[in-house]
Protein backbone atom coordinates (compact mmCIF):
# COMPACT_ATOMS: atom_id res chain seq x y z
CA UNK A 1 0.00 0.00 0.00
CA UNK A 2 1.07 3.43 -0.80
CA UNK A 3 0.81 6.12 1.74
CA UNK A 4 -1.47 8.87 0.56
CA UNK A 5 -0.67 12.49 1.22
CA UNK A 6 -3.59 14.26 2.72
CA UNK A 7 -4.44 17.51 1.02
CA UNK A 8 -3.88 20.58 3.14
CA UNK A 9 -2.57 24.11 3.12
CA UNK A 10 1.03 24.98 2.90
CA UNK A 11 2.52 27.78 4.96
CA UNK A 12 2.84 29.94 1.84
CA UNK A 13 -0.85 29.60 1.03
CA UNK A 14 -1.78 30.58 4.58
CA UNK A 15 0.52 33.64 4.47
CA UNK A 16 -0.96 34.78 1.13
CA UNK A 17 -4.48 34.43 2.55
CA UNK A 18 -3.54 36.44 5.65
CA UNK A 19 -1.93 39.12 3.46
CA UNK A 20 -5.05 39.43 1.31
CA UNK A 21 -7.26 39.61 4.40
CA UNK A 22 -5.03 42.35 5.87
CA UNK A 23 -5.20 44.40 2.67
CA UNK A 24 -8.99 44.06 2.66
CA UNK A 25 -9.24 45.23 6.27
CA UNK A 26 -6.99 48.24 5.57
CA UNK A 27 -9.07 49.21 2.53
CA UNK A 28 -12.28 48.97 4.55
CA UNK A 29 -10.78 51.15 7.29
CA UNK A 30 -9.72 53.74 4.68
CA UNK A 31 -13.21 53.80 3.22
CA UNK A 32 -14.65 54.30 6.70
CA UNK A 33 -12.35 57.28 7.35
CA UNK A 34 -13.27 58.83 3.99
CA UNK A 35 -16.95 58.34 4.80
CA UNK A 36 -16.57 60.08 8.18
CA UNK A 37 -14.80 63.05 6.58
CA UNK A 38 -17.49 63.36 3.94
CA UNK A 39 -20.22 63.18 6.59
CA UNK A 40 -18.51 65.88 8.65
CA UNK A 41 -18.09 68.13 5.59
CA UNK A 42 -21.72 67.68 4.63
CA UNK A 43 -22.83 68.50 8.17
CA UNK A 44 -20.72 71.66 8.21
CA UNK A 45 -22.11 72.71 4.83
CA UNK A 46 -25.67 72.20 6.05
CA UNK A 47 -24.99 74.16 9.24
CA UNK A 48 -23.35 76.98 7.25
CA UNK A 49 -26.37 77.31 4.96
CA UNK A 50 -28.65 77.40 8.01
CA UNK A 51 -26.42 79.99 9.73
CA UNK A 52 -26.33 82.24 6.64
CA UNK A 53 -30.08 81.89 6.18
CA UNK A 54 -30.72 82.79 9.82
CA UNK A 55 -28.51 85.87 9.52
CA UNK A 56 -30.31 86.89 6.30
CA UNK A 57 -33.67 86.65 8.09
CA UNK A 58 -32.35 88.74 10.99
CA UNK A 59 -31.02 91.33 8.56
CA UNK A 60 -34.38 91.56 6.80
CA UNK A 61 -36.17 91.93 10.14
CA UNK A 62 -33.83 94.75 11.23
CA UNK A 63 -33.21 96.34 7.82
CA UNK A 64 -32.72 99.84 9.25
CA UNK A 65 -29.37 98.59 10.60
CA UNK A 66 -28.10 97.29 7.25
CA UNK A 67 -24.94 99.47 7.43
CA UNK A 68 -24.03 97.74 10.73
CA UNK A 69 -24.59 94.29 9.24
CA UNK A 70 -22.46 95.21 6.22
CA UNK A 71 -19.52 95.74 8.59
CA UNK A 72 -19.66 92.14 9.81
CA UNK A 73 -16.31 90.46 9.09
CA UNK A 74 -15.06 87.80 11.47
CA UNK A 75 -12.31 85.18 11.30
CA UNK A 76 -12.41 82.83 14.30
CA UNK A 77 -8.84 81.61 13.86
CA UNK A 78 -7.44 85.14 13.71
CA UNK A 79 -9.73 86.99 16.09
CA UNK A 80 -10.45 84.35 18.73
CA UNK A 81 -13.62 84.13 20.79
CA UNK A 82 -16.07 86.98 20.24
CA UNK A 83 -16.79 89.33 23.10
CA UNK A 84 -20.44 89.40 24.17
CA UNK A 85 -22.44 92.53 23.64
CA UNK A 86 -25.98 93.39 24.66
CA UNK A 87 -28.14 90.34 25.23
CA UNK A 88 -31.37 90.91 23.31
CA UNK A 89 -33.53 87.88 23.97
CA UNK A 90 -37.08 87.34 25.11
CA UNK A 91 -38.75 90.38 26.61
CA UNK A 92 -35.60 92.51 26.74
CA UNK A 93 -36.13 96.00 25.41
CA UNK A 94 -33.39 96.58 22.91
CA UNK A 95 -32.76 99.23 20.33
CA UNK A 96 -32.29 98.33 16.66
CA UNK A 97 -28.54 98.96 17.12
CA UNK A 98 -28.37 96.57 20.09
CA UNK A 99 -30.27 93.91 18.14
CA UNK A 100 -27.81 94.22 15.23
CA UNK A 101 -24.87 93.99 17.66
CA UNK A 102 -26.40 90.92 19.30
CA UNK A 103 -27.02 89.30 15.90
CA UNK A 104 -23.36 89.85 14.99
CA UNK A 105 -22.20 88.37 18.31
CA UNK A 106 -24.53 85.38 17.97
CA UNK A 107 -23.27 84.57 14.46
CA UNK A 108 -19.64 84.97 15.54
CA UNK A 109 -20.20 82.69 18.53
CA UNK A 110 -21.83 80.04 16.33
CA UNK A 111 -18.86 80.19 13.94
CA UNK A 112 -16.33 80.08 16.76
CA UNK A 113 -17.89 77.04 18.42
CA UNK A 114 -19.22 75.12 15.42
CA UNK A 115 -16.74 75.56 12.58
CA UNK A 116 -12.97 74.89 12.55
CA UNK A 117 -11.41 78.26 11.79
CA UNK A 118 -14.81 79.67 10.75
CA UNK A 119 -15.11 82.93 8.87
CA UNK A 120 -18.01 85.18 7.84
CA UNK A 121 -18.17 88.28 5.65
CA UNK A 122 -21.27 90.34 4.85
CA UNK A 123 -20.86 92.74 1.95
CA UNK A 124 -22.20 94.00 -1.33
CA UNK A 125 -20.78 91.84 -4.10
CA UNK A 126 -21.21 91.10 -7.77
CA UNK A 127 -21.90 87.54 -8.89
CA UNK A 128 -18.47 86.96 -10.41
CA UNK A 129 -16.61 87.36 -7.09
CA UNK A 130 -19.05 85.70 -4.71
CA UNK A 131 -16.87 82.68 -3.92
CA UNK A 132 -13.93 84.82 -2.81
CA UNK A 133 -13.59 86.70 0.46
CA UNK A 134 -12.95 90.02 -1.27
CA UNK A 135 -16.05 92.03 -2.09
CA UNK A 136 -16.36 93.71 -5.48
CA UNK A 137 -19.66 95.52 -5.45
CA UNK A 138 -21.06 99.00 -5.39
CA UNK A 139 -24.07 100.49 -3.64
CA UNK A 140 -26.48 98.81 -6.08
CA UNK A 141 -24.89 95.35 -5.80
CA UNK A 142 -26.66 92.57 -3.94
CA UNK A 143 -25.86 91.91 -0.29
CA UNK A 144 -24.07 88.60 0.13
CA UNK A 145 -23.32 86.55 3.27
CA UNK A 146 -20.18 84.44 2.84
CA UNK A 147 -19.41 81.64 5.30
CA UNK A 148 -16.44 79.29 5.24
CA UNK A 149 -14.16 77.20 7.42
CA UNK A 150 -10.84 75.49 7.27
CA UNK A 151 -10.68 71.74 6.95
CA UNK A 152 -8.52 69.70 9.27
CA UNK A 153 -5.49 67.71 8.21
CA UNK A 154 -4.77 64.23 9.51
CA UNK A 155 -2.59 65.71 12.29
CA UNK A 156 -5.53 67.84 13.53
CA UNK A 157 -4.10 71.18 12.33
CA UNK A 158 -6.32 73.55 10.37
CA UNK A 159 -5.87 73.32 6.63
CA UNK A 160 -5.22 76.29 4.34
CA UNK A 161 -3.04 77.12 1.39
CA UNK A 162 0.48 78.52 1.71
CA UNK A 163 -0.85 82.03 2.36
CA UNK A 164 -3.24 80.78 5.04
CA UNK A 165 -6.25 81.39 2.79
CA UNK A 166 -9.30 79.32 1.93
CA UNK A 167 -12.38 80.09 -0.13
CA UNK A 168 -15.89 80.59 1.24
CA UNK A 169 -17.93 77.40 1.27
CA UNK A 170 -21.36 79.07 1.25
CA UNK A 171 -22.43 82.38 -0.29
CA UNK A 172 -26.03 83.49 0.20
CA UNK A 173 -27.51 86.55 -1.49
CA UNK A 174 -29.91 88.48 0.72
CA UNK A 175 -32.92 89.52 -1.36
CA UNK A 176 -34.92 92.70 -1.06
CA UNK A 177 -34.23 96.39 -1.40
CA UNK A 178 -32.11 97.70 1.42
CA UNK A 179 -30.63 101.11 2.14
Amino acid sequence: MHARCSPGFSLIEVLVAVLLLSIGILCAAGAQVASLRTRQGTGLMSNAVQLASTLADRMRANSTQMPAYLQLQYDASGQGAPSPGAICLGGARCTAEQIAAFDAYDIKQALYTGFPGGRVVVCRDEGRAVMAWECAGGAASPIVIKVGWRGKRADGALDADAAGQFAPSVALAVGGAFP
